[in-house]
């Protein structure tokens, strides 16, 4: 028998690609609630909507009535929660935003869940999990050498990695209080196609083809692990239907770079594909600009349990993500123009 995922944030970055991913090789049913902010949009489904096994609704996981109802309605086997602020710039902007979805619209969801749960019986009963997806943020900032483990101590340094951490933490608590089985995530920087343009990644693309300068924070050297988004939900679906209830599973790539490297390799890319008319390199538009305040210096993970307990480990490397990345954006302008809205690629946070 088929199973049924409710998935919040679902027309978001990373979420929007486990439903199409969900969609295009499996048989389950997906149930999408996304509010639909600035950074989700249906037309990063990539058709995936068009499915009768794709059912979107807007709603907010602040409002418990909306997700009891649909919980209610549709009975799912699994739950996995994506839906948050994300962006660690917009969080020192306007903390408000980020404690209000990442801390309260969990809880909701969380109590939503359990009383679900609790209404369950037999094999429904022992086969449903909750599962919460966060970032390795939470841990704070690596010295030169180390890795995030799963038994990492939580040191939070921004507005965003602080409410994440205190979404893993409830979490965390309603498995031992109540018994809800629960599995958690925390992933290293995704990039990829339909990711909404004030990410570095994006960001970097369009202002390079556009002509304007590229900006990395402080020297760029700070470093962080770089995780194709593909490969990142096809560990999810893993973790969710084979982990280990009350477990975390850290989500990695392999691919520790420093931004300017980063930046870099993105320029020599666009040098053999979309030359600048000029012939000029696009590494020349690459300016440095004050840091981000409590800019974590480098973010690296362990991802030997889930390779070892649930045999996944990422396909793509940073080059061939990269490139495959930078083609979609490319090819996929119109979908750039339909999500930005008002967004002129300014920096935030500073």
């Amino acid at each position: 028998m088929s199973s049924t995922v409710f998935i919040t944030g679902g027309a978001g970055f990373i979420g929007s690609a486990l439903v199409r991913y969900l969609i295009e090789s499996t048989d389950v049913t997906v149930v999408n609630v996304d509010k639909l902010t600035y950074a989700g949009s249906l037309h990063s489904l990539g058709g995936a909507d068009a499915s009768d096994r794709h059912h979107f609704h807007q709603e907010d996981i602040v409002d418990s009535d909306a997700m009891r109802r649909l919980v209610t309605l549709y009975q799912p086997d699994y739950i996995m929660h994506l839906a948050a602020e994300s962006h660690v710039d917009r969080s020192i902007d306007g903390p408000g935003e980020f404690i209000q979805t990442n801390i309260v619209g969990t809880y909701n969801l969380l109590e939503v869940a359990r009383e679900y749960y609790e209404s369950l019986e037999g094999q429904r009963k022992a086969n449903f999990k909750f599962h919460h997806i966060s970032t390795d943020e939470v841990y704070g900032s690596l010295g030169e050498t180390g890795l995030f483990t799963e038994t990492t101590r939580y040191k939070p340094n921004s507005p965003y990695s602080a409410s994440k951490a205190s979404s893993d933490h409830l979490v965390r608590a309603w498995n031992k209080t109540y018994n809800l089985p629960v599995v958690i995530s925390n992933c290293s920087n995704n990039y990829g196609p339909f990711q909404f343009p004030e990410k570095l990644v994006p960001l970097i693309i369009q202002k390079a083809i556009s002509g304007q300068d590229l900006p990395i924070y402080g020297k760029g050297d700070n470093i962080r692990d770089w995780l194709f988004v593909d490969d990142h939900v096809k560990a999810l679906w893993r973790i969710v239907t084979q982990g280990k209830v009350g477990e975390v599973y850290n989500v990695g790539g392999h691919n520790e770079k420093t931004n300017i490297e980063v930046v870099q390799t993105m320029c020599s890319i666009l040098d053999q594909i979309k030359p600048r008319d000029d012939g000029k390199a696009y590494a020349q538009q690459i300016t440095f600009v004050a840091d981000r305040p409590g800019h974590d210096r480098r973010y690296a993970i362990d991802a030997q349990k889930i390779a070892r307990e649930l045999d996944w480990t990422p396909v793509e490397t940073f080059e061939t993500g990269i490139q495959k990345t930078i083609e979609w954006y490319l090819a996929n302008d119109q979908w750039i123009a339909k999500v930005t809205g008002d967004y002129d690629g300014g920096r935030l946070g500073s």
